[in-house]
């Protein structure tokens, strides 16, 4: 008589947890980065590849990257960043129904923290 396999096989647990940790990894920066309506300029500018951004959404939370910051904190996490990312340039993508104020606050606090190359974010009217 044969003896019985009482070893639990891992392998199938393996391959769907490393399936689900790559659609985690491809959809986690399009939410995070995602329904941001740029308003329409004249002269829309793309993000650049090595430009730090900094979205602004409707409901006013702000995201430096892909990691949220409160809006208190986004100066002296800036400030902190200066030391290694000085030669990035920012671009602030704000999503078109977020009021002025709140634009002009984080465009304040980006030129507090001693960056000088902010620019803003917009779609190319058509």
């Amino acid at each position: 008589m044969g003896m019985l396999q009482s070893d639990i096989n891992v392998t199938p647990l393996v391959d769907v947890c490393l399936v689900l940790l790559i659609i985690f990894m491809v959809v986690t920066p399009v939410m995070v980065n995602g329904p941001v309506e740029l308003p329409r300029i004249a002269n829309g500018t793309g993000l650049e590849e090595r430009a730090l951004p900094l979205t602004v959404k409707q409901d006013g939370s702000v995201y430096l990257g892909t990691s949220v910051i409160r809006r208190d904190e986004l100066q002296s996490q800036l400030a902190r960043m200066r030391a290694t990312e000085a030669a990035r340039p920012i671009q602030v993508r704000a999503d078109k129904n977020v009021l002025y104020g709140e634009v002009r606050e984080v465009l304040g606090a980006c030129r507090n923290a001693g960056w000088s190359d902010v620019t803003l974010v917009g779609r190319r009217k058509n």
